[in-house]
């Protein structure tokens, strides 16, 4: 059994793509998950597959902050405890631009991206520190290179600010705090397959390589791209 074996991990988005797929890593390590999204039928298929002795499901709304707090109570009235949160619900958007963008889309960017993970983290962080553990933010290469016309990297440096303001703010109290920025990533955000791209089991290594550093090493950030294309 892994040194793990109590420890409790939290997952926004934990239905689908990278957050499954941390989900089916954090289990073999020995990691407790709760696990969190709007879809309830593929949350509870997948703790099917983990097994109900190492996850439960808890449906939620990010964008709702009452519905966050529910569900940090419900991980606490399960397990008694959080030691990790990864804030990885979020959604992405089409490429039309600010001069033809859809205001709607950019709405629930905004909601989903940035005002979803800032509640995980004020609905979460009290447990948190208690246990002097470890908050993981889903960023993007995006929100570190500037890209025309797009609010979703707009969302993403947004959530790049809140990594390094949370850093900040929590400075002394033991918690650790890592950004996840990957680069383009197979996921259901695309309707078709995407060569050339990284697959969320690519992103899951790095969250469980940032979760399993001793105490005396905080990753700050981890920017996980696809090796180009060689020439044909």
């Amino acid at each position: 059994m892994s040194e793990q074996h109590d420890r409790v991990l939290l997952i926004t988005g934990a239905s689908s793509g990278i957050g499954a797929e941390t989900a089916r890593q954090a289990a073999k390590e020995g990691y407790r998950l709760a696990l969190a999204a709007r879809s309830k039928d593929k949350l509870e298929a997948l703790v099917d597959e983990l097994g109900s002795d190492r996850a439960f499901s808890v449906a939620c709304d990010v964008t709702d902050f009452e519905d966050q707090k529910r569900m940090v109570q419900a991980v606490i009235d399960h397990y008694g405890r959080i030691d990790a949160v990864f804030a990885n619900a979020g959604v992405g958007g089409r490429p039309a631009g600010f001069a033809g963008g859809s205001v709607d889309d950019w709405k629930e960017m905004v909601d989903v991206n940035i005002l979803g993970a800032a509640y995980t983290l004020r609905a979460s962080l009290d447990e948190v520190k208690k246990r002097k553990g470890h908050v993981l933010l889903t960023g993007s290469v995006a929100g570190r290179r500037t890209l025309a016309g797009s609010m979703y990297s707009a969302t993403k440096w947004a959530v790049s600010a809140i990594g390094y303001g949370l850093r900040a703010e929590l400075e002394g109290t033991g918690v650790r705090v890592t950004l996840i920025e990957p680069g383009m990533v197979d996921t259901p955000f695309f309707d078709k397959p995407v060569p050339d791209a990284l697959e969320a089991a690519d992103v899951a290594r790095t969250v469980m390589f940032a979760l399993s550093q001793p105490p005396h090493v905080d990753v700050h950030e981890l920017m996980v791209l696809p090796t180009p294309p060689q020439d044909r």
